[in-house]
């Protein structure tokens, strides 16, 4: 036999050998990279970096945080789309991954593309007015607002904001029609509404708080499903007088869609046991957070009914990108 031949079947079998062995290690083997679609500072930010020291050491490989921020996410979302589904490129998600499709055209789809890990935690808006505002609760509010059609105002942080959307929410299940005041953030619409130049706001709890503790702003009520750890004697909307009413701004982690189930158990895993961590759910509590508790499979189907529920609502309310 030729000694050549002999040779490269010789070669060939290390190869194969080699690529088995590599497929065989145990997920994780190498770095993993967590994709934060915002810049540094932001509650995706600090979920990435409060979760990231935590995974790195019960995973036993580095977990590096790699910002980057544009387009409300899509940046991000489009490396996560386009990455191998092998587990070693994660995501930090958020109510607007959810949202965007129905805003605008993406070059992905985020129900199909995306494998949705683990709900890390949700935070709720508050529902603050104005001290001279009239209506104190949500049954006088809805009151109010068909007896003075169009007459009350609601800021908020952006065109297709959480804020944006509560209101527009609000308005589809109450019947009722505000005037909706955009800004470019939360901090210029807090600004207006202690100015007293807007009626009311969906504004973000950790934005929001200090000026309903310093008596500027009067809560009026929450959106979640239940009221939070961060302000508990403040009643939801639902309870309030609009059953159903529910709105959150959420965290999760997503991987690649196709990415091995053993790869996706074992992130579902640690992240559940680091948000056990007292520090972690410390700060995530005190930024008007609750830690989640779900299972991936209910964060799967929380993330089809997030989406399906917006692009109602936007569909419902015309809203166009900016």
């Amino acid at each position: 036999m030729n000694i050549f031949y002999v040779n490269s079947i010789i070669l060939c079998a290390g190869f194969a050998v080699t690529a088995h062995d590599a497929a065989a290690q145990p997920y994780p083997s190498k770095p993993i990279r967590f994709l934060v679609g915002a810049s540094p500072g932001g509650g995706a930010d600090f979920v990435a970096r409060g979760l990231a020291p935590k995974l790195t050491e019960s995973l036993g490989q580095a977990v590096v945080v790699e910002n980057r921020a544009g387009a409300n996410g899509v940046v991000a979302s489009e490396l996560l789309a386009h990455a191998a589904p092998d587990g070693y490129t994660i995501k930090v998600n958020t109510t607007g991954d959810i949202i965007n499709p129905s805003l605008m055209k993406l070059g992905f789809n985020v129900l199909q593309d995306f494998a949705f890990v683990s709900l890390v935690a949700e935070s709720q808006n508050l529902l603050v007015a104005h001290p001279s505002f009239p209506a104190t609760g949500i049954t006088a509010l809805i009151a109010l607002s068909k007896a003075r059609p169009a007459a009350i105002t609601f800021g908020s942080q952006g065109i297709g904001s959480s804020g944006h959307l509560a209101g527009e929410l609000f308005q589809l299940m109450a019947h009722v029609k505000w005037v909706h005041v955009p800004y470019k953030g939360g901090a210029p619409a807090l600004i207006d509404l202690v100015g007293g130049q807007i009626s009311i706001s969906f504004g973000n709890i950790p934005t929001v708080i200090e000026q309903v503790r310093g008596k500027k702003l009067r809560a009026i009520a929450v959106t979640g499903a239940r009221r939070t750890v961060a302000a508990p004697d403040i009643p939801t909307v639902a309870e309030s007088g609009l059953p159903g009413f529910e709105v959150s701004n959420w965290f999760g982690v997503s991987a690649r869609a196709g990415t091995p189930p053993e790869a996706i158990a074992r992130l579902h895993t640690e992240i559940a046991r680091a948000l056990k961590a007292p520090d972690l759910r410390a700060g995530l509590i005190s930024g008007g957070a609750d830690p989640s508790d779900k299972t991936t499979d209910q964060y799967v189907s929380f993330a089809h009914a997030e989406y399906a529920k917006w692009a109602k609502v936007i569909k419902a309310a015309g809203i166009k990108a900016e």
